[in-house]
């Protein structure tokens, strides 16, 4: 049996005309597009989010599997690597930037935030007060585990995990798992 990369690999010319051919619809079309075909769970919905992001993203690479109901917001300023995997449920927020690299895996129910209420002011309402943006980055090869929360500004580095569960506000140092709420170093991967 196949892998899901050997078919894309088999196909990649015919996928690249796709692309290229998509670049002539405007991109409102696109995100039109995203939003009705969001709880549709099949391999022409996924393969039509992707030509979405393809024509909406800051930048997109290849081999991008983005999941049914997976909610993509302000995705003009999302950036995006090869071999991405992104499973149902999850809510990405990219108002203040956002980077997932290449070969990155993100379980289901899972939220990626870039922006967070200001709050500083005790005299005026907290939903008043708007919004900070930060950006957040997602290094390559990383693992978010089921049920995470990536709060705005986050770095998850290399070769971490963030365990299900997990909610992460500051930097995750490579090859580390975290877990817990706030996440707290758990172990350095390659060692007992």
């Amino acid at each position: 049996m196949k892998r899901k990369r050997e078919i894309i690999e088999k196909w990649s010319g015919i996928i690249k005309l796709i692309v290229k051919v998509s670049r002539i619809i405007p991109n409102y079309f696109y995100l039109f597009l995203l939003k009705r075909i969001r709880t549709h769970d099949n391999y022409i919905a996924m393969f039509l989010r992707f030509i979405c992001l393809k024509n909406c993203a800051k930048a997109c690479g290849n081999n991008i599997a983005i999941f049914s109901n997976v909610y993509l917001h302000n995705i003009h300023k999302l950036e995006i690597g090869d071999n991405v995997s992104i499973q149902p449920m999850c809510y990405i927020e990219a108002s203040g930037g956002l980077k997932i690299a290449s070969n990155v895996s993100i379980a289901h129910n899972s939220t990626i935030m870039s922006e967070e209420h200001i709050y500083s002011n005790l005299d005026v309402n907290i939903k008043d007060q708007g919004c900070e943006y930060k950006q957040t980055i997602i290094e390559n090869n990383v693992w978010i585990g089921a049920g995470c929360r990536l709060l705005a500004g986050c770095t998850i580095e290399s070769g971490s995990i963030v365990a299900a569960g997990a909610v992460v506000k500051g930097k995750v140092n490579r090859n580390t798992i975290v877990g817990g709420v706030p996440a707290k170093t758990i172990k350095e991967r390659g060692r007992l």
